[in-house]
This record gives structure tokens, C-alpha cells and sequence, in this order.
């Protein structure tokens, strides 16, 4: 099983999330879908821009973690080093 680390934004250098899940079509389904109360319904965060796979639990919530602390500047950079226009990746997984 996999795990993955994510972050969703907004728009283009708009509102950013970061999340952990072991399932990211369903879980980038609730947040389009607005189905779970919370920050990302609350904020229109629902484009997924970027993500990273891990094999084990532990190293993707330390991952997450660790991303959760950094400057949002460091965000972007990460984001923009592999996703330059930041495109919606969610179509390209989901299918």
C-alpha cells in the first residue's frame, strides 16, 4: 500500500493545504467534491499541484509534518520545481 503527501492550493499561488492519505483519488474527490467539512471546503482548496508516494505510514506523516512547519515561500518553490504553471494533477490520476 501506498501512502502519499499532497498539496492542494486555491489557484495559482493562492491558499495552500498539505495532507497525508493512503487512498489520493478519493481523497482528491472529497476535497473537490466539498464532501468533508473543514479548512479546504471552507477555502475553495481543491486543485492538487502536488504530491509525493511513500511505501510506509511513518514517513509520510514525518513528511507531512515537516511540510506543515516550513515558510510558505518554501511551499511554492517545491510546488513550481516540478509544477511551473501549477496545473491541476487530480484529472491525470483520477483516471
Amino acid at each position: 500500500m501506498n501512502f502519499y503527501v499532497y498539496l492542494l492550493a486555491s489557484k495559482k499561488h493562492g491558499t495552500l493545504y498539505v495532507g497525508m492519505t493512503n487512498d489520493i483519488v478519493r481523497r482528491g474527490y472529497e476535497h473537490r467534491s466539498k464532501a468533508v467539512q473543514g479548512f479546504t471546503k471552507r477555502y475553495g482548496v481543491n486543485q492538487l499541484v502536488w504530491f509525493e508516494i511513500y511505501e510506509d505510514a511513518i514517513s509520510a506523516i514525518v513528511r507531512e509534518k515537516e511540510l506543515k512547519k516550513w515558510r510558505r515561500a518554501w511551499k511554492i518553490r517545491l510546488i513550481e520545481e516540478s509544477n511551473p504553471d501549477w496545473l491541476d494533477l487530480y484529472p491525470g490520476i483520477s483516471s
